[in-house]
């Protein structure tokens, strides 16, 4: 018996992929709990870019994630809370808040570089052993590329007044072809 995930396709896309990365990060919030890390799947992103920079702000994170600068000031207060980031103003327009690791963030980050290896190279041994995985972040990335240029909404929309558009052509068509009789 198929599922409902191979019987609705693409019109449950949304959530195939939201239920796919929910077990992701579960199962990688396993591995940090498991090595005694205090730290969550979902701050990866952030955490990251803060590892690779000395400071940056808000809006520099939340235009490379590309999300919105809402979402990141939330997580960095929430990373705030947890002594793992410090924030301060920039000294060329104190306007801008920096953002950067603290020590204990730094330090944390000096043990998650390891997992976030073994991690990739789980992910690379899966992608060997089955070949199709390989395809899937070119994927997601060609999906994202045509996103940005075309929003869904838009490509559905048109679609929406396409067949509009031939339904009103199928209503004047039987028109006419009822005046000739």
């Amino acid at each position: 018996m198929a599922s409902i995930y191979q019987d609705l396709g693409f019109l449950i896309l949304g959530s195939r992929l939201r239920r796919m990365s929910e077990y992701f990060l579960s199962e990688v919030n396993k591995v940090y709990q498991t090595s005694g890390l205090p730290f969550e799947a979902g701050w990866f992103p952030l955490f990251y870019i803060l590892a690779r920079e000395d400071r940056v702000s808000i809006r520099q994170v939340a235009d490379e994630l590309m999300t919105s600068h809402s979402a990141i000031s939330q997580l960095v207060t929430k990373l705030k809370e947890k002594e793992l980031i410090t924030s301060f103003e920039s000294p060329e327009d104190k306007r801008i808040q920096l953002i950067g690791l603290s020590e204990k963030g730094k330090q944390l980050s000096h043990l998650l570089r390891p997992i976030w290896k073994r991690i990739s190279k789980s992910m690379e041994d899966m992608e060997t052993t089955y070949p199709d995985v390989a395809h899937f972040l070119p994927a997601i990335a060609h999906l994202e590329e045509h996103f940005a240029s075309t929003p869904l909404s838009a490509i559905i929309m048109e679609c929406t007044q396409e067949d509009k558009t031939h339904e009103k052509v199928k209503k004047e068509r039987k028109k006419r072809s009822a005046l000739k009789q």
